[in-house]
């Protein structure tokens, strides 16, 4: 146990970065995180990192005995959920990458850290591609369809964006009853951070696409700035009904051409593909899929 503790350390630096960093994660001192590694390389007789004043990364060597590390990982805890028949209460530290806009899920995340208080969660926020074995991650939350074919998935929703501005914009400037009366309004919109493309309003008549150059008013790459200028009036929006559902329960926000938009968004849980899946991995998924479009 030992052994597989330090190679634990060991793939905690290599995704880290840093001792400081990996130390973190563990609940050890840099310094302590230093001397596992030292020892580790003394024991297979090769150097696994350069080290530098600035920076540290992994050697030709330590590359392939990362990926030996992460395999044999992998196959103890597969060894250990098929002892248990996964019916071990859930427990330990669970790794989760959601999207920048992920804070809106956190309602469903905290009732999940009451339900297992034995888990420990490690949040991680970005819109960036993540590479869930790789970056050693147990579970990843994304909007979209999934290619990798190493990667499990589970639905978790789907979801319709709403068109929203604040009761006072429409005061001073009109309620856009079609979607060609947009073209007359200040439009605030989403960049995709990935692709830097904008993230198209998802618009129909009669089950037909409806196609608009509408204008660009304002661009941000994260959702929470587009709702605080629609409720500060301005501008009128199109987001993912989790991101507005308090601003639309208080009346801050209302919503607009509910008629003329069509459902396009997918939440999905993945995960690495296993055997057996760990109890802490299945209690993650499990619950999400039950509880985050429950209400």
């Amino acid at each position: 146990m030992d052994k597989l503790g330090t190679l634990s350390i060991f793939i905690q630096v290599a995704e880290a970065g840093s001792f400081v960093a990996a130390g973190h994660r563990l609940g050890l001192s840099g310094s302590a995180v230093g001397k596992a590694i030292a020892r580790l390389e003394d024991e297979m007789g090769a150097r696994l990192f350069n080290r530098s004043t600035r920076s540290m990364a992994l050697t030709d060597d330590g590359s392939f005995f990362l990926d030996t590390c992460r395999r044999i990982q992998s196959e103890f805890e597969t060894a250990q959920a098929q002892l248990s028949r996964s019916h071990a209460t859930p427990r330990g530290q669970l790794r989760v990458s959601l999207p920048l806009a992920g804070m809106l899920l956190m309602p469903t995340i905290s009732d999940f850290m009451r339900a297992y208080p034995l888990i420990n969660l490690d949040l991680d926020f970005t819109d960036r591609l993540v590479d869930v074995i790789e970056e050693g991650f147990d579970a990843v939350i994304r909007t979209g369809d999934v290619k990798d074919t190493r990667l499990m998935s589970r639905k978790l929703g789907t979801f319709r964006h709403r068109i929203v501005a604040s009761p006072e914009y429409l005061a001073a400037h009109g309620r856009p009853e079609v979607p060609e009366d947009l073209l007359g309004h200040r439009c605030l919109h989403h960049r995709y951070a990935n692709s830097g493309r904008l993230e198209p309003w998802p618009l129909v008549r009669d089950g037909r696409e409806v196609k608009l150059d509408l204008p660009v008013t304002t661009v941000a790459s994260t959702l929470d700035p587009l709702i605080f200028l629609a409720e500060r009036s301005f501008g009128i929006t199109c987001l993912p009904p989790f991101a507005v559902s308090p601003e639309l329960a208080e009346g801050k926000l209302v919503s607009l051409l509910e008629d003329y938009l069509r459902e396009t968004g997918t939440f999905r849980v993945l995960w690495p593909t296993n055997r057996y899946l760990s109890p802490k991995v299945r209690a993650f998924v499990d619950f999400m899929a039950e509880n985050l479009f429950a209400a």
